[in-house]
């Protein structure tokens, strides 16, 4: 009976160590400007095993911005969407759709800024006349609600025009087709530094949008609801991360390979454009003044209730 305990035994711990470890969750999550440092928490916090330490195995996918990832998270076709303007995802959700404000990720609005070529006649957004164009990314983005800011509040005159992504808004600078383009460091950054294009203005120009979160993480509400713990360790994880690429000279490393730039010209750039206080992930600052600007951007025909924001918001304690 000794030997045969000791043969179930072995044979115990034998298939224990066979047994497969459980499987991490997949989320998978759309990313506009999938190569912005504010973006990067999901990809160097799975490049660096943070949400793996979660049980999460994350997927990102990039979009040209905004309007592309609120369809995705739409759609269900990604549980998560990155870098969205407030205001666009309140006027999805005022229209009935399944999207809910997970995280702050963005207050703020001095990363994104608007240039010129260098050899161009305009010197501020003043000089703007209706013959003019002004780019800004996808309809609901951040850059977006700033480009119509710029129109309502400082009086430029340049007719808004949705252009995509940075790289193909510089070419279309480069070769004339848009007067005014947008961007966000590191993109564009030796462009400046090269004396090809001159910035003209920045989204904190805008007196009523400084204070503001700006951009949010989005979750689909069915994700929210049938994949709860695993949204719950991906905020936990998400927070980590944004903590770590503060405070660990390696994230910068990482992100510098990981976009083939100069890790000296990003440390300025971050410095300059990406204080960590922006990427806040407890609270939507300024959340009245957001609302307010909302409709009177028209991005909201009238302001969300208290029961309406109680359900847009869904942004977990730290």
């Amino acid at each position: 009976m000794k030997h045969a305990g000791a043969i179930f035994g072995a044979i115990a711990l034998v298939a224990a160590a066979a047994a497969p470890a459980s499987a991490q969750d997949q989320l998978k999550i759309a990313i506009g400007q999938i190569n912005n440092w504010e973006n990067q928490a999901p990809t160097l916090g799975q490049d660096a095993g943070i949400f793996a330490k979660h049980n999460l195995k994350i997927e990102a996918v990039g979009t040209q911005g905004a309007g592309e990832t609120i369809q995705a998270v739409i759609s269900g076709s990604a549980d998560l969407g990155a870098g969205v303007g407030v205001a666009g995802v309140m006027r999805a959700f005022s229209r009935g759709a399944p999207v809910r404000i997970l995280l702050p990720a963005f207050t703020g609005t001095g990363d994104l800024y608007w240039y010129v070529k260098a050899d161009s006649p305009i010197k501020s957004l003043k000089d703007t006349t209706d013959k003019h164009t002004i780019a800004y990314s996808t309809s609901g983005s951040s850059s977006n609600n700033i480009v119509v800011a710029f129109v309502q509040e400082l009086g430029a005159k340049a007719k808004p025009t949705a252009t995509g992504g940075p790289p193909g808004t510089l070419t279309a600078v480069m070769s004339g087709q848009i007067d005014i383009g947008w961007a966000a460091p590191p993109f564009g950054v030796k462009e400046i530094k090269d004396g090809k294009i001159r910035i003209i203005a920045r989204g904190s120009d805008v007196p009523s949008l400084k204070g503001q979160t700006v951009r949010t993480i989005i979750v689909n509400a069915d994700a929210l609801k049938n994949k709860k713990d695993a949204i719950m360790r991906f905020v936990k994880a998400y927070r980590e991360t944004v903590d770590w690429m503060y405070s660990d000279p390696k994230a910068l490393s990482m992100y510098a390979q990981k976009i083939k730039a100069d890790e000296a010209v990003l440390k300025e750039s971050l410095a300059e454009f990406h204080p960590k206080s922006a990427m806040q992930t407890d609270q939507m600052a300024d959340l009245d003044g957001a609302v307010a600007d909302a409709v009177k951007l028209k991005f909201l025909d009238k302001p969300l209730t208290k029961e309406q924001l109680g359900e847009l918001l869904q942004i977990p304690p730290r």
